[in-house]
């Protein structure tokens, strides 16, 4: 069955693209023009992904993030014609897996979508990962902290497996990036930061993650 792909956009001719694209590399399309509609169809829908722009009307692509992640950990790709980092580090902080600014590439998109649900389908089988009270379920993609399960976007989980693979072990941000991407994006690397940060919130009031300043981070169990 092919993956379903919500794209939510209020440019016609973006969504049209997008469209074609995915349709040619086997993927299903549904659309939305407003973040409402959005919001709706990712309820009722179920998508696999979603393609979010991030400046609509009536409901811009942050508050669409911020009320789709109160009941679904569904990846989500954020587009943005705004060149401001801060932007693009709050949709991150909000729970957005990846983003791509515009004007983009179709192709570039359906890769990083590739990757991205790459990272949500393909873990192995059994794959458990346990340091001290917290365990890593590849499997079946969860975290448990305590007997307590610990909801992560797939980028949170790909960078808590990368960092739990080896505890004590100091990641550099390129490091965690390729981790999660398949390949480093310099500039995405303070994006690491947001995600980290979100993963300490959620893993509260465990201080499981450490900064080494000026290089990276640590787990310590």
């Amino acid at each position: 069955m092919p993956k379903k792909i919500l794209i939510v956009d209020d440019e016609p001719q973006i969504v049209e693209i997008c469209k074609d694209y995915l349709k040619a590399a086997g993927y299903e399309t549904i659309t939305a023009g407003n973040g409402v509609q959005g919001v709706a169809l990712a309820r009722r829908e179920k998508p696999d992904l979603i393609v979010l722009d991030l400046m609509m009307p009536e409901m811009d692509g942050l508050d669409v993030c911020r009320t789709i992640r109160h009941d679904s950990d569904v990846p989500i790709i954020m587009l943005t014609a705004r060149v401001e980092e801060t932007d693009k580090l709050i949709g991150l902080e909000l729970g957005a897996d990846d983003y791509i600014t515009k004007p983009f590439s179709p192709r570039e998109l359906v890769a990083r979508i590739r990757v991205v649900l790459r990272r949500v389908t393909n873990s192995p089988e059994s794959d458990v990962i346990r340091v001290g009270d917290i365990e890593l379920d590849r499997a079946h993609y969860e975290v448990r902290l305590s007997e307590k399960n610990i909801p992560l976007t797939s980028t949170e989980f790909e960078i808590l497996a990368t960092l739990m693979s080896q505890p004590g072990r100091i990641f550099s941000r390129a490091q965690l990036l390729t981790a999660t991407h398949g390949v480093s994006f310099e500039s995405l690397e303070r994006a690491i930061d947001s995600h980290i940060r979100n993963l300490r919130r959620k893993l509260e009031p465990a201080d499981l993650i450490v900064t080494v300043h000026g290089v990276g981070y640590k787990f310590e169990g």
